[in-house]
């Protein structure tokens, strides 16, 4: 039996809803080494910048029960090089190319935007507007729903593809946000982003990382993420990735009947780099023994009311 796994956002298809979260599979070098990155339905690419970042000092990751701390700071090679040296890999090796971008003002997110949507072979533009460890941009365009509308605004008059909108966790209503993006024309949102949390090292009794504050992600957070993804599904009709916590077939489907049309494997793929690859074929091997022929059949099955 032949399943349909396709899903689509603005004007872009992807072949599968299973995909790789921006910052855990690189440029798609480092984990080309353990799968095919052309299997999944796209690869989010490491935010990028106009320039090259450095990133945080000193720790940048630290596990904590089900889950783990990260405060990378959003290193990246810049738009440059990526656009020379990574792209060019990502396309000979067909993946999906989704680059996420993470500019520190309006002006480099627009100016990002407008470049890559430009860009042949770039399949859709993520925009990240709520990285939670980088002290200036993130945490006021995600948090801040002026400014937020402001930025998707003009985003969106120099973006021809698809956009969609990385939500930050850390506001009170998010479905204010996915209200918003839709409005001003996002094809899709992405829910959810990382948590605020803080470690202390009790050595020193000061914070753990340089920047005091990062971003939350793994298990620990699913539940919340899949909350979020249920109202915001609730609130607006377009697309939404589901993003939290997914280590197997059992928490994709959780997502996908909560709402989300597709899901990145972020936190696994730094555990098992074969995660999403193995969660694709148990996708097809469910689908198939209960004569399920799309994948449609199964997003948002949780709001149907009986």
């Amino acid at each position: 039996m032949l399943v349909n796994l396709s899903i689509t956002l603005g004007n872009c298809t992807l072949k599968n809803p299973i995909t790789i979260a921006s910052g855990t599979g690189g440029y798609g070098e480092e984990l080309s080494q353990y799968i095919d990155i052309g299997l999944p339905g796209a690869l989010f690419t490491k935010g990028l910048s106009l320039q090259p970042r450095s990133g945080n000092p000193g720790a940048r990751i630290v596990e904590t029960p089900s889950g783990m701390l990260n405060s990378i700071g959003l290193e990246n090679v810049g738009l440059e090089i990526f656009l020379q040296q990574k792209l060019p890999f990502l396309l000979q090796s067909k993946a999906t190319v989704i680059p996420n971008v993470a500019g520190h003002s309006v002006e480099e997110n627009v100016e990002l935007c407008k470049i890559l949507s430009h860009t042949e072979g770039i399949a859709a533009i993520e925009l990240n507007v709520s990285c939670p460890n980088v002290k200036e941009g993130g945490i006021a365009f995600g948090q801040d729903i002026k400014i937020f509308s402001q930025l998707l605004e003009k985003v969106r008059n120099v973006t021809d593809g698809a956009l969609i909108v990385k939500l930050s966790p850390n506001v009170t209503d998010i479905t204010q946000f996915a209200k918003a993006a839709k409005n001003i024309g996002a094809n899709a949102v992405s829910a959810v982003n990382t948590f605020v949390g803080m470690k202390i090292d009790i050595k020193t009794g000061k914070p753990y990382f340089a920047n005091t504050f990062a971003g939350l992600s793994g298990p620990a957070i699913k539940p919340i993420a899949i909350r979020m993804v249920y109202q915001i599904t609730e609130s607006v009709d377009i697309p939404v990735i589901g993003i939290g916590g997914i280590f197997c077939i059992e928490d994709v489907l959780e997502f996908l009947m909560a709402g989300a049309c597709a899901v990145q494997i972020g936190t696994a793929n730094l555990i098992n780099p074969d995660a999403s690859v193995q969660i694709l074929h148990q996708l097809e091997e469910y689908m198939e023994s209960r004569n399920i022929n799309t994948i449609h059949h199964l997003i948002g099955i949780a709001h149907t009311k009986e």
